[in-house]
């Protein structure tokens, strides 16, 4: 009897390709683990990685080669939300797809299950502490030009407004497009007490480093959860004042299940492995669910599973519960402020 085939599909190149490193770490850890620990429908599982590449285009071919070439069970994908529709029709009732990253809080293909937190669960929290503990009221919202920063930032304009703030100004740019120069005057001439930059990986750098050449760090604010620890080693040290950052997971947090995840990772991996981060972690979180709805279900049809998903227990989790969370319950959200490289909890809910 083959093992089992589970298909990480993750660009490895493009504005997202920095988290592959640790995201294929992290799903190798976790495969590690489970065939310590007898594997799945005891049949070790084997992991099958495969470069999701920069566009909807390639992640779609890419998909294709995970079902078709690799003959993968079931897919877990840390792809960008662009590239989640055609994944979801090549894998639409063919193989079983676990969606891991934050996103824009829907996803309207058919039998995609998703894991990562909502737009409005990770920006709710925040932007209200923004506003009675920082007095932040004038708002800018910008990022790349595709789905998920457009349907997250309407989700922002809400909430903001809601608490009876202004959105000062809304702009967006192709993805790998590195000139911010009118973003960066219209941020200038309307005064905002702060920025919602929601930019892809690389991206994020590059619009990062211009906001602080232009020498806004030290007058606005800015908050995002599409900033994590891979981003910020990308900035000199200084090019993180006044930022601030909401997730589901920091390496920082402090607890038994992050203190125990991170000693097996680094026992795995050795001292200097990719950094550990929300988007890495993921991954870990991503492989575990699947493997255990197939458990669950004795087997990989998706009309089995989709009973289990949101039903089982998480069996391993670096998250910052010190137990398992009840079944149908959420993590909790952490803001974080950057104290240079170093990200300090300011709250949890």
């Amino acid at each position: 009897m083959r093992n089992i085939r589970i298909g990480l599909l993750i660009a490895q190149e493009g504005a997202a390709g920095l988290w592959a490193p640790s995201g294929v770490a992290c799903a190798r850890l976790a495969v590690d683990e489970i065939n310590r620990d007898s594997g799945v429908l005891h049949r070790d599982v084997e992991l099958v990685v495969v470069n999701a590449g920069p566009n909807a285009q390639t992640g779609a071919r890419a998909a294709g080669d995970a079902i078709f070439r690799h003959g993968v069970d079931g897919i877990v994908g840390m792809i960008p939300s662009y590239a989640r529709p055609p994944i979801a029709q090549l894998t639409d009732n063919r193989v079983p797809f676990v969606y891991t990253p934050q996103y824009e809080g829907f996803a309207a293909e058919r039998d995609v299950m998703t894991t990562g937190e909502t737009a409005e669960e990770l920006m709710r929290p925040a932007l209200e502490w923004l506003h009675e503990q920082r007095g932040a009221k004038r708002f800018f919202l910008c990022g790349n030009d595709y789905v998920w920063p457009r349907f997250s930032l309407r989700v922002a304009r809400k909430l903001i407004q809601s608490m009876g703030g202004v959105v000062t100004g809304e702009m967006f740019v192709p993805l790998g497009i590195p000139d911010y120069d009118r973003m960066i005057e219209n941020i200038k001439a309307t005064k905002s007490d702060a920025v919602l930059p929601y930019f892809l990986g690389s991206d994020s750098i590059t619009f990062n480093r211009a906001f602080c050449a232009a020498d806004l760090s030290s007058k606005v604010l800015r908050f995002s959860s599409a900033i994590d620890e891979t981003i910020v080693y990308g900035l000199d040290e200084d090019e993180t004042e006044n930022m601030l950052v909401s997730s589901g997971y920091f390496s920082s947090i402090r607890s038994s299940n992050n203190g125990a995840f991170l000693e097996r990772y680094h026992m795995a991996f050795g001292e200097s492995p990719p950094p550990v981060n929300a988007f890495g972690q993921s991954c870990y979180e991503g492989i575990y669910s699947l493997a255990a709805m197939v458990q669950e279900a004795g087997s990989f049809d998706i009309r089995e599973l989709k009973r289990y998903f949101g039903r089982i227990p998480q069996s391993r989790t670096a998250r910052g519960a010190e137990a398992r969370p009840a079944v149908g319950s959420r993590h909790p959200v952490h803001l974080a402020e950057l104290d240079g490289y170093d990200f300090r909890i300011l709250s949890a809910s």
